[in-house]
This record gives C-alpha cells, structure tokens and sequence, in this order.
C-alpha cells in the first residue's frame, strides 16, 4: 500500500470522520472504499480476462426455459399482483 496525502474540505472532512466513528472505522477506509466504488478495484484487462473465460457459460444448459417465455412469465405475474385489491 503507498501513503498519501490529501487535502479535504473542511465540510468533507468533517462529514467523513464522523461517518467513519459511526461505522467503526477509519477516515482512510472510507477514502479507499469510495474510490474503489468509483474508479475500480482491478485492472481492466483482468476484467476482460474473467469476463471471457465465463463468456458462454450457460450456453447449453437444458434445465432453463427460453428468454422470452421467461420474460412473459414474470410480466404475467407482475400485472396480477397489480390488480389485487389492497
């Protein structure tokens, strides 16, 4: 891990230690958290590679019924629990 420095906004800076005394955590985790959220956590080629290497996977599978019949089955299902009386 590299230590760096960052200059916050006072309000920020405010917000964030005291999200981080209520979670139980520290100022830094929260940093790092929130940009592992926005920007990504792995390579982007790492990525490709896992997302090739599932790429198909379900392909033959016999034990799931077709798209559309599924799609039209919960449409079906969702505009009967629309009309129930509440």
């Amino acid at each position: 891990m590299t230590r760096t420095q960052l200059y916050l906004d006072d309000d920020i800076h405010v917000r964030l230690t005291r999200m981080a005394r209520q979670q139980g955590r520290t100022l830094s985790e929260l940093v790092r958290d929130a940009l592992v959220r926005v920007y990504g956590a792995g390579r982007v080629e790492e990525q490709l590679r896992t997302l090739k290497a599932i790429e198909g996977l379900w392909r033959d599978r016999s034990d799931l019924e077709d798209t559309d019949s599924y799609v039209r089955r919960l449409r079906r299902d969702t505009r009967r629990n629309r009309t129930r009386p509440r």
